[in-house]
């Protein structure tokens, strides 16, 4: 894509990239004239465009999604907690300087294509962006199963990119609902049994402070979601926060007073690892204290003074 001035500024370059533009007809983005432009050509068939401003003035929002997926991000990602009228302001710094130039004041653009393949609708495997909302909610229960199937395997890593994309796919369908209504409640629901899912990967993936930090956000805005308090308190455990994790598993049994073995074991396994721990601060504070009294003898004997008392005691 290149500006219409004397240097034919190039704004963006998927061969420079190394990716591939990929536009799904009638679902891709806002910028129709790509449809239309590459609907004319010929696989393999390389075509520059001139176009005209009311056909470019979406560019820097799209540019924006394409170079996120560049760099490997979701491309909805950035406005998925922003309203309506935010989402006008955010327009305005879309964290490209260029981009940002370009959307205050619109021009027309080259745009140089090249045809490089064409797919049917069942031979292309779309990412979770590219969905529509009807196909974003079938995506999710798929996404969850081989999440499971992964995290039985051992595979958590890759469990956890499957839950991640399932959640995406219910955030982008879930902010275009009223919060705190039925459809709304029934996403989150959802959304929560995902979140803690991917927290048991975290868990096994011994990554403790982030799994604090998920089930954390979980429990303050549904502070009755006992399973968030229990993965919480289990990763307290691996950290030694002794009384976090007490706390934690007495609220488990309060809102489900089933768990009690299972906290009863919760609780051996934080005793253990305390008693683990205390011996640990021993060794290290038995070790610093010779260290500091091997120390303290050095600077004695290296003092002339101290070698000279010594010595006429002696005699």
């Amino acid at each position: 894509m290149k500006l219409c001035n004397d240097e034919r500024t190039v704004l963006d370059d998927s061969k420079k990239v190394g990716i591939p533009m990929e536009l799904v007809i009638g679902n891709m983005f806002k910028m129709e004239v790509w449809e239309t432009l590459l609907s004319s050509m010929r696989i393999g068939e390389v075509a520059e465009f001139w176009c005209d401003i009311i056909h470019t003035g979406m560019y820097p929002i799209v540019a924006k999604s394409l170079r996120r997926i560049a760099e490997g991000k979701d491309p909805v990602d950035w406005h998925i907690h922003t309203c309506g009228i935010a989402n006008m302001f955010a327009y305005h710094t879309l964290g490209y300087e260029d981009l940002d130039e370009l959307q205050k004041e619109p021009q027309p653009l080259y745009f140089v294509l090249e045809l490089l393949k064409v797919e049917q609708p069942s031979e292309y495997n779309r990412e979770s962006w590219a969905l529509n909302d009807e196909e974003r909610l079938k995506a999710v229960p798929v996404l969850h199963g081989q999440g499971n199937k992964l995290y039985k395997m051992g595979r958590y890593e890759e469990a956890t990119l499957k839950y991640k994309e399932a959640i995406i796919c219910i955030k982008n369908v879930q902010t275009k609902e009223k919060s705190w209504e039925a459809p709304w409640l029934k996403l989150e629901k959802m959304a929560l049994t995902l979140t803690l899912n991917y927290c048991q990967c975290l868990l096994r993936m011994e990554e403790y402070y982030e799994v604090i930090e998920h089930t954390s956000d979980i429990i303050n805005q549904h502070p009755g979601v006992m399973k968030a308090f229990y993965l919480r308190g289990k990763a307290h455990v691996e950290v030694w926060n002794e009384e976090e994790a007490k706390r934690d598993f007495e609220k488990v049994l309060e809102l489900d007073p089933g768990m009690k073995k299972a906290v009863r074991k919760e609780l051996a396994v934080l005793n253990m690892r305390m008693e683990e721990k205390k011996e640990e601060d021993k060794l290290k504070y038995k070790v610093i204290h010779n260290h500091v009294n091997c120390g303290h003898w050095t600077d004695k004997l290296s003092n002339p003074q101290y070698i000279q008392t010594t010595k006429s005691e002696e005699n």
